[in-house]
Order: C-alpha cells, then structure tokens, then sequence
C-alpha cells in the first residue's frame, strides 16, 4: 500500500506527495485540455478517470508571451494539459479548515502557478488549505476571436473556483470559507470575477494586491486580434487561429506587443501601457469594468484585502533599462494619456512642483496602472456593501542599491515568506533585513487573519478616516497616503483602453 496521501475527488482518485509535513497534490485538471477542437472554446468538463491519478508534478505551464519565455515555436513542452491546479493542505482528514485559492498574476499575458514564489508551505503551515490554478492567458485567454467566447481566461478560473466547491471537502477545506488572492492581473481577474454572476457564490472573501486598471473595448480587442492574425496571414477566428502552434502564436504576441509604441496614434494607452492583450469589455462574459458595477449596485460588496505598493512603475522603469532616462517629453506624454481628463495633467503638475521629469512619470503611470484601481475598488466595494481594508507597501527593496524602492511583485515573496526563491532573493538579497522579515511576517499573518476570520488586523477604509495600513519596518495605520493622487481621481474611475 502506498504511503503517500491519496484523496477521491468528484472525478477520481489523486495521489499527492508528502511535503514538510503537507500533503501536496499538483497537477490536478479540472477540466480538459483546450487544444484540438477545444482550442478557444469554454472550458469543458472533466471526464471521470479508473485508478488512482498520481498528483506529484506540476502542470505544463500556459502558453506565455513575455521575452524569453517559453520554448522556441512549433513545441509545446510537457504537454498541453494547461487547465490544472494545485492543493497544499495541513491534514486532508481535517474539516472545515478555511481556503486560500490564488490566481497568479503576468499581464494577463504570463502566468504560472509553479513559481517558486508562490510556494504554499507557509499558509497551509498556518492551517490554510492552499490551492493554485494555471489558466489561459495572452491570445489563448484573451484574444477576440470570432466563433470563440470573449475572456475565456475569465472563463477558466470560474471552472476552478467551481471544483473547489466540488472537492476541496475531501482535502480537509470548507467550501463555504473559500478566499480568492491575488496580484497584478490575478488581482484585476478577481475584481472582474467579483462582479461576474457565473461567479457568484464560488468564494467569500478576496484579496486583491496591485490591482491594474487594464480593460480594452471590443473595437480596439478586434484590432488587437486582427493585426495578431495579420502577422500569421490569417484570419482573426478561431477556426483560422486553431492551426496555430499555440506557443508560436504566444510568441506572436510578444513580437506584436514589442512593436506597440508605433501604434500609439491609433491604440493610444494600449500602446503606451506596452501589452497587447488584456480582458475585453464584451458585453457578454464581462458586461462591464467592475467600479462602475461595484459603485452602480450591479454586484453585491464583499470583505475584502486590498492594496499596492508605494513605488509602483519603478519595477518597469528598471526592467525596459529606462530608470534614469526618462525626458520632459516623456512625462508629457505620460500625462496625456494616463492623466485624467480634462484637468489631471496640470494637478499633477500642482500637486508636484518640484518632482522631476522622472518623478511625475513614475507617479501618474504608478496611480493610473495600480494604486488608483486598487483604491477605488477598495471604495467601490464598500459602497457596494461589502467591507474593506486597505494597504500600502513602502518597505524598499534592497535589489541594485536600493533603486527598485517598494515596487511593483515585491509584496507577494513577502505575503507568502517566500523570501528564498529566486524571485524574493532578486528583490530582497540572500539575506533579508529585519524589516524585510517583520513587514514579512506581518503581511502573512493579515493574510490569515482575513482568510479566517474576515479582518487582517487594522481598521476598515471608510470614507473620511480612509485609514490604510502603510507596511515599513515600523508598520502604523494612518490615513490613505498618496492623498493628493486620491483627490485628482476622486469620482473617477480607469476607463477602459480604447481607439485614439
């Protein structure tokens, strides 16, 4: 008889590995492969499997149209098998332990849950039942193909909320204590999903870290589609796109998004935002952008952890190796397109009249792509009844000298103290401060705290006190912090990219 955890699950039995003391199950699908003649459509349910299904490896990562990633065209590595999941729990005999479920974030472009990062070892150490999902992304997810559903992206993360309700009893969780978490497009995923109706009831609590106010309309989406299937001679259809390698069409991708800054004139803020797929605005799958929805009383509010880090654009600034760089040209061009109308430019302007050309920048594109989104939907989900609570993170980091401040991905090593891997030892070197390992230890615990209880441990943000929590060596809770961007967006909220 085996010794390892095996779990019966609605579809089968998985076998998992034993793991500082977890069970861990990897790998898991839930639902099939969408390739064949399921590329591009919704996701299919699983058919039920004989035997016991070994759970012990991760699952192929999607297709990934960033630079570098990925294999060259024409392969597929480790299969096609993209929509699967992992489960990390402290004793799959238990019942009733509370879910944290997180969706990875990449641009909507990039995501894998195997990332090192979000190494789930802590958390379940805390009596969290950890689940990860791999999802569509990039053209696969989001590209507006005819004869293919928008968002299928969308799509496949409400087919694995909808088997954690199945199965996670049988891996010691509670169904009804399920939190969703994540950041950057994981974050925007689940403020899509908290206004999606397919989508409601599948979680109760979410968390939500750098939120981006990324959305196109369908007019630029089919743009986006047609100059993709341009470059492959085809058609923007499914039909067309299906004879496709799937990461020969991801690296299509990266080379069209690599050539965004000549489409400014007509793309505008797509363009310049350097990413040529992001979730459409459908009418459909995604009926609007979720402050509005949250605002408007069209989706009900919920408890929810949001936040974003002080020094959000620096991580750009630093990887396109323009820190430094930037010209009173460039900040113009920032503030035409990211400013809000009609006024923004001049009361960023006002607001800062000594920053420099670099400073205004990195300002407007930090409050225009994260911190802003992350905050109004921190009001947009108060005002819609639910409760929420608000962060910023200004611990810097202690890559390159200092230069990367508290910058965009920072938080997530931190929340999941996985200050080891790669990506925590790139940002926070190989050996953290004490202020790194207390502002880690404490974001931690705010996440277990919320995932049980429903309160990380400060106030709630209320229109007035708007009390935030700013993470540091030594944390406080003040009122929110970047005041004076807050007052220039007051009443507004990110539109989505458009036709110039």
């Amino acid at each position: 008889m085996s010794q390892q955890p095996c779990v019966r699950t609605a579809e089968g039995l998985v076998e998992g590995r034993r793991r500082y003391g977890h069970a861990v199950f990897r790998g898991i699908p839930y639902a099939q492969a969408p390739v064949g003649a399921l590329r591009f459509a919704a996701p299919v349910p699983l058919r039920p499997w004989d035997g016991i299904r070994q759970a012990a490896q991760f699952g192929p990562p999607p297709p990934q149209s960033v630079p570098q990633a990925g294999p060259p065209a024409g392969s597929s590595p480790a299969g096609t098998d993209w929509l699967t999941l992992n489960v990390c729990t402290p004793d799959p005999g238990a019942a009733g332990l509370p879910v944290l479920v997180w969706i990875p974030g990449g641009a909507y472009v990039a995501a894998d849950s195997s990332d090192p990062m979000y190494d789930p070892a802590e958390p379940a150490s805390a009596g969290l039942v950890v689940v990860s999902i791999n999802y569509r992304v990039g053209a696969e997810g989001f590209a507006l193909l005819d004869g293919a559903p928008p968002n299928r992206g969308f799509l496949d993360q409400i087919a694995a909320l909808e088997w954690v309700q199945r199965n996670i009893a049988a891996f010691g969780g509670d169904p009804g204590r399920v939190t969703v978490a994540g950041q950057s497009a994981g974050a925007g995923s689940i403020a899509a999903l908290l206004t999606m109706e397919p989508a409601r009831g599948l979680f109760r609590r979410a968390v939500t870290h750098s939120v981006p106010g990324w959305h196109c309309t369908r007019a630029l989406a089919e743009q986006a589609a047609a100059a993709l299937a341009d470059r492959l001679g085809t058609a923007p259809t499914a039909a067309a796109l299906s004879g496709v390698d799937p990461w020969r069409l991801a690296g299509e991708l990266t080379a069209l998004s690599a050539g965004l800054p000549g489409r400014r004139e007509s793309w505008g803020r797509l363009a310049q935002a350097g990413i040529a797929m992001c979730p459409v605005v459908d009418g459909e799958v995604l009926s609007e952008t979720p402050w509005p929805a949250l605002a408007g009383g069209r989706a009900s509010g919920t408890e929810l952890l949001v936040g974003h880090t002080r020094d959000e654009f620096r991580l750009f600034s630093v990887m396109t190796g323009r820190l430094g760089t930037f010209t009173d040209e460039d900040a113009r061009t920032a503030l035409e397109l990211f400013a809000p109308a009609p006024d923004g430019a001049a009361a960023y302007r006002a607001a800062h009249p000594r920053a420099s050309a670099e400073e205004l920048l990195e300002t407007v594109y930090s409050d225009a792509l994260f911190r802003m989104p992350s905050l109004q939907l921190a009001e947009a989900n108060a005002a819609a009844g639910g409760t929420s609570f608000l962060f910023e993170l200004r611990l810097g980091s202690t890559a390159m000298g200092g230069v990367m401040g508290a910058c965009h991905s920072l938080d997530v090593p931190l929340a999941f103290g996985t200050l080891d891997s790669p990506t925590g030892k790139g940002l926070l070197g190989d050996r953290p401060t004490p202020e790194a390992l207390a502002v880690s230890q404490e974001l931690q615990q705010a996440w277990i705290r919320f995932a049980t209880t429903g309160a990380p441990g400060w106030a709630a943000y209320r229109p007035g006190e708007r009390l935030t929590r700013v993470l540091e060596g030594e944390s406080k809770t003040m009122p929110y912090p970047e005041e004076s961007s807050r007052r220039i967006w007051e009443g507004l909220v990110p539109a989505p990219f458009d036709l110039v």
